[in-house]
């Protein structure tokens, strides 16, 4: 293959730097590994990252789409043209699918799309819940549970939608029949579900964070946040970790590997009102009640700028083009560019008068903008919001039958095991880079795999009646949170002394055994 140059006749750093990933902890990891066998496998490894951006590098000029965004000409002001002006001007196709559904009976109505971006979910609060092709016009299944409804989740595909309503949480296939009630998730508030783990994850009133394998079945762990309700949930799409605000105004860093929240951030003085998190995993919006609508660069955890909305922002999305949408009131408000500089005037307005706005949300890889409200559900076309490339091997949104059973094989096949979600994806696989000192000695290895029961020849000390003995001294000092093996293996020693010198007690009364009472039949009952 030929070398893609530059003015310079090297490679154009610039355009090198958008297909990087954030591995330069990796690409440096062979420095610190003495191991010849392994420092040539991380050089390979190395090599083999630094061929594939090149070869994305090279092959971007093949890109068919260009991202379009809304130019003024002279005095004019991007924000100042309604969607009338734009389904004009724009072809058919695209003017067709910005409809506007009335639907002034069940609201206000929350809404999802599936990953791929081809099918719509709405969940109106009195009890309709209804799955379509919005593309198409098709409906696939319509409920009306007589129920209150909190949230609704699309899963891995379109096959399947979660529902939290009013006590418990569904899960419905696409036709609208119920599979599972989940009875340990009570009361929920928000739904989200990570792709790549199969995890269905909820909070709500009643203070938990749990994390559902659907895949399984099992729940593999709930979170008591010890903050009260938990009033607004997103996920960090680059390492899976939940953003969870509550009633104070903080943000807490959940992962399933640990019971403690990672990180908290006081973002606001009031409760929180909604949260989200940019694609690449850099920068958080967050909208508090407090009228405060913050961005936070969550890689160092600072706060990069700060505004005020009109009335309490109710919901906030940002689009796979980066384009940060702000709903309040009857209003939703597109901001371009929200990251790089502090904005001064919006990319787009729109007003749905007399309807109070739930819920937005951006269509992946569509310039199209779902809103949820009091009186339906209405796509705003926005243009410049959309992903205009996409990888068809991750995520296809022409995908036939056959393709979309195959990817879920697949996508089965390479599920993450759920202790893997970290701050830090790229951790997992790089060299320990600690000192020898630091690290642990084959000793000490053989000593924390040594079994108590290895031990059982040990006689009972007959003079451990003081209550000051060394050992019971040692856990006294020893933090009663922390767990070592030591501790541990000193409090299984004193537990089978106390059942041998029992036992010998027992033996010098002449008091039969247990088992002799229970007989050979009962004793294993025991």
């Amino acid at each position: 293959m030929g070398k893609f140059t530059g003015k310079n006749g090297t490679q154009d750093r610039e355009n090198l730097d958008k297909f990087e990933r954030n591995s330069d902890g990796f690409k440096k990891s062979s420095k610190f590994s003495k191991d010849k066998k392994l420092k040539h496998g991380l050089r390979k490894v190395n090599d083999q990252y630094k061929q594939a951006v090149r070869s994305a590098a090279a092959t971007e000029m093949l890109l068919q789409e260009d991202a379009g965004f809304l130019e003024a000409e002279g005095m004019e002001r991007t924000f100042k043209f309604k969607q009338s002006d734009i389904k004009k001007e724009v072809d058919q196709t695209t003017s067709n699918k910005a409809f506007d559904l009335k639907l002034n009976e069940f609201g206000p109505y929350t809404l999802d799309y599936s990953r791929n971006g081809t099918h719509l979910l709405i969940g109106g609060m009195k009890g309709h819940v209804a799955a379509m092709d919005w593309r198409k016009g098709a409906l696939s299944a319509e409920l009306h549970l007589g129920e209150t409804i909190n949230a609704v989740k699309y899963l891995q595909n379109e096959q399947y939608f979660a529902v939290a309503q009013k006590k418990y949480t569904f899960i419905y296939d696409h036709e609208g029949t119920e599979l599972h009630r989940m009875k340990q998730h009570i009361d929920v508030k928000h739904l989200d579900f990570l792709p790549y783990h199969y995890l269905l994850v909820t909070g709500g009133n009643t203070g938990f964070i749990k994390y559902q394998d659907v895949s399984t079945g099992l729940l593999v762990n709930e979170i008591r946040t010890k903050m009260g309700p938990t009033t607004a949930m997103k996920q960090n799409p680059y390492n899976a970790i939940m953003h969870c605000g509550n009633s104070t105004g903080v943000v807490s860093l959940y992962s399933p590997a640990a019971n403690e929240p990672l990180v908290k951030l006081q973002s606001c003085r009031g409760p929180v009102k909604d949260i989200a998190v940019d694609r690449s995993g850099h920068y958080m919006a967050v909208a508090g009640a407090d009228k405060t609508l913050k961005i936070w660069d969550i890689r160092n955890f600072k706060e990069l700028y700060s505004y005020y909305t009109p009335t309490p922002a109710s919901s906030l999305d940002i689009s796979d083009g980066g384009l940060l949408s702000v709903s309040w009131g009857p209003h939703v408000t597109v901001w371009k560019d929200p990251f790089k500089t502090k904005q001064n005037s919006p990319y787009m307005n729109h007003l749905i008068p007399g309807s109070q706005i739930q819920t937005i949300k951006s269509v992946p890889y569509e310039d199209f903008l779902g809103v949820g409200h009091q009186s339906g559900v209405s796509n705003l076309i926005v243009p410049g919001s959309g992903e205009a490339n996409f990888d068809a091997l991750e995520v296809n949104p022409y995908e036939t039958a056959k393709q979309r059973q195959e990817s879920e094989v697949r996508s089965l096949l390479q599920k993450l095991p759920a202790d893997s979600i970290s701050l830090d994806p790229n951790v997992i696989g790089t060299v320990d880079k600690r000192s020898s000192q630091q690290r642990l000695k084959p000793s000490d290895l053989n000593e924390l795999s040594k079994k108590p029961n290895q031990d059982d020849k040990t006689e009972p000390r007959p003079d451990v009646k003081s209550k000051n003995s060394a050992l019971r001294r040692h856990l006294r000092k020893k933090a009663s949170n922390v767990i070592d093996q030591r501790k541990l293996r000193i409090e299984a020693n004193l537990k089978r002394e106390k059942e041998l010198r029992a036992k010998k007690l027992s033996q010098n009364r002449g008091e039969p055994e247990e088992k002799e009472l229970l007989g050979p039949a009962l004793s294993r009952f025991k």
